[in-house]
């Protein structure tokens, strides 16, 4: 994956009538450094996430697999996260699992969350990952999507998978 396919543009290109890719360019993208990143994952994700994850969730797979989270910055504003892991399988595949991605709502159309999923992605890959995987509530369309144009495939529904009783996807 080169920096220009995971949305990353050098602004000396871009021309001034394009506002998509100058926002687009705004965006900073960092790996999770420590623990005072903390909060700002916690805030993106429970604002639009539908499960209530407990701090200890956020530790479990932040503290576990560090190098497969994921924050995007507009300046000092956290814009976007995406939390993972890498493990054995049951199978004995060495599966990744994308846990939590979340994007704040006054910036999604940027190709934040692809960017995010891709760098995500790309970091299990040079771990050695053979599959990634990950759930998806059925009734967020637009994430459906999103997972679909970067080449996964539903694989079964999870019947009241989620706390409120609504139904999963897994791919």
């Amino acid at each position: 994956i080169n920096a220009e396919s995971m949305g990353v543009h050098d602004r000396s290109s871009m021309s001034v009538e394009d506002p998509a890719a100058l926002a687009a360019a705004e965006i900073a993208y960092d790996a999770y450094r420590d623990e005072a990143q903390l909060p700002a994952v916690m805030g993106i994700i429970s604002k639009d996430l539908s499960e209530p994850y407990s701090v200890y969730t956020y530790r479990y797979f932040i503290h576990s697999w560090p190098q497969l989270c994921f924050l995007a910055r507009c300046g000092d504003e956290c814009v976007g996260a995406i939390v993972c892991k890498l493990a054995m399988h049951k199978s004995g595949t060495h599966r990744g699992y994308i846990a939590m991605l979340a994007v704040d709502q006054r910036h999604r159309h940027k190709a934040i969350g692809i960017t995010l999923v891709k760098k995500a992605i790309q970091r299990m890959a040079e771990e050695n990952a053979d599959e990634v995987v990950l759930e998806a509530e059925l009734s967020n369309t637009p994430a459906i999507r999103l997972y679909e144009k970067l080449g996964f495939v539903r694989d079964k529904s999870l019947y009241r998978y989620y706390l409120k009783g609504s139904d999963a996807s897994t791919t």
